[in-house]
């Protein structure tokens, strides 16, 4: 189980408001990164996102050493990063909340497996959010007891690129 994540914002302190609103979770300071903040959702799972300046990147300590961050003046615009989240929200309060914030949201069906609601962050990074009604068809499909044919069904689905 992923229990939190780590993403990029031009603006963390605002990215973390509507993830929170989103989550009807609580913004904190994440002091390790400067300028960094956490959401903490207050869910069963100890759900976390940590949202970083979009310029930090997290490298190896050295020896005994901790990861540490630094700062990339070359950081990326977009990534193959993106995760599967349920929240609390429904489809009709994340659709008022990104449209107020000008970012992409988009209803899809993932290939017939499961649907998920496309939430792009600052036009920049995808969330995947699973509301309640969508998280039920979700954990269906990825229950142990049904991934041999999940594997022959994501076998049958064409490329997007």
């Amino acid at each position: 189980m992923i229990h939190h994540i780590s993403i990029p914002a031009s603006n963390p302190l605002h990215v973390a408001q509507v993830l929170a609103e989103v989550f009807d979770g609580k913004v904190g300071i994440f002091p390790p990164n400067p300028d960094s903040y956490m959401v903490v959702a207050g869910d069963e799972y100890g759900t976390l996102i940590e949202i970083y300046p979009s310029d930090s990147v997290i490298v190896p300590g050295q020896g005994d050493g901790q990861a540490w961050f630094q700062k990339d003046a070359h950081a990326a615009s977009y990534s193959a990063v993106h995760a599967a989240i349920s929240v609390p929200t429904n489809l009709e309060q994340i659709e008022r909340i990104a449209a107020r914030e000008g970012w992409r949201v988009l209803p899809c069906s993932r290939d017939g497996l499961f649907d998920v609601i496309e939430f792009w962050v600052e036009n920049q990074l995808m969330l995947e959010l699973l509301t309640p009604a969508l998280a039920h068809k979700y954990l269906n499909a990825m229950h142990p007891n049904n991934l041999e044919q999940l594997m022959l069904d994501i076998a049958q689905v064409e490329a997007r690129a």
